[in-house]
């Protein structure tokens, strides 16, 4: 995906993190902490399932780049941790308050950085729906909150 700017509202509450040399972040990019490096949904190690992959996502959720990151690059770069985000999601109706997650590319091996889907349980999630969707898009209003820094949708497993 391009370098999309995707906030639309709300209090950012941003973080500065550093990039691990080798990944390529890019401005709207759901990003996950792992050590004390950010880094890109589609980057998260493959846990076999779907839904293990969206619970893993879930637990290490930072939030969304707010700035773009080269792969040789590990300078710092700026990470929301909540506020109202327009993402693309699969084609569906959403209603307001309804838990949305990540999901993944279509070989099933890995996340796409910047799309979501409805899920089932806060343990998959890392945002609600804002607006309603009806009917069905390919675009949504979330309400992202960072896992690690702000205790977003945690329900237990």
């Amino acid at each position: 995906m391009a370098n999309l700017m995707r906030w639309r509202y709300g209090e950012t509450n941003p973080v500065m993190v550093p990039v691990l040399s080798g990944f390529v972040i890019e401005i709207g990019d759901l990003v996950y902490l792992e050590g004390n490096n950010v880094r890109p949904a589609s980057a998260l190690t493959d846990q076999g399932t779907l839904l293990a992959n969206q619970e893993m996502f879930h637990d290490k959720f930072l939030g969304v780049a707010m700035q773009a990151s080269l792969s040789a690059s590990t300078d710092p770069i700026r990470v929301a941790t909540s506020g109202v985000f327009d993402l693309d999601c699969l084609s569906a109706a959403f209603e307001v308050g309804d838990l949305l997650g990540s999901t993944e590319e279509p070989t099933g091996t890995q996340l796409e950085s910047q799309i979501v889907v409805g899920v089932a349980t806060p343990n998959l999630a890392v945002g609600r729906c804002v607006k309603q969707v009806d009917p069905a898009s390919t675009k949504v209003l979330v309400d992202l909150v960072s896992t690690v820094v702000r205790g977003g949708p945690q329900a237990a497993a």
